[in-house]
């Protein structure tokens, strides 16, 4: 079931949604659903496994917070600047996702334009307000940092799905 079920969690990360934690919110659900049908000394997946995925998913949001940063930073990009892109990536996100209707497309769609435009508009406003064209490239940075940070979630939420799919295949063979 696990294994099945988490794959599209792993797709949901790619739209920006906390897919990793959905499987992880799942696998102990199902943990402690076990034993009441099962049995007190039934285990599907492990609390070991559930855990190290929590640590690994962890890992991942710290190293998107930390590639958006360092994007921006690359950039030239003013603080002003990287909370519009959070801002503008959120709004984008809700936008998008009901604006373009294919699932997940939408939503990865308005994440990147709501990042770029949130940053660029946050780069030309405020009391150090630079001009259009010198807020192109803080507010591409920013973007690109924002690609850089879903493409390690993606592969994080990968390694999330083989931590507790192994972990349930393993007690089901074993």
């Amino acid at each position: 079931g696990i294994v099945v079920a988490g794959l599209p969690c792993v797709l949901l990360v790619a739209g920006g949604l906390p897919g990793a934690w959905i499987l992880l919110g799942l696998a102990a659900a199902i943990e402690l659903a076990d034993p009441l049908w099962m049995g007190p000394d039934v285990t599907s997946i492990g609390w070991w496994a559930i855990g190290a995925g929590a640590g690994v998913a962890a890992v991942g949001e710290v190293a998107e917070l930390l590639s958006g940063s360092i994007g921006a930073r690359t950039g030239g990009g003013t603080r002003r600047g990287m909370v519009g892109s959070v801002l503008g990536g959120l709004l984008g996100a809700v936008a998008a996702t009901f604006l373009v209707p294919i699932p997940l497309v939408g939503t990865l769609i308005g994440i990147l334009v709501g990042t770029f435009t949130g940053a660029w508009i946050g780069e030309t406003t405020g009391a150090a307000a630079v001009g259009p064209k010198e807020a192109l490239r803080p507010a591409l940075a920013a973007t690109v940092g924002r690609v850089v940070g879903t493409v390690v979630k993606v592969g994080v939420a990968l390694i999330v799905w083989t931590l507790v799919s192994a972990a349930a295949v393993q007690t089901l063979l074993g």
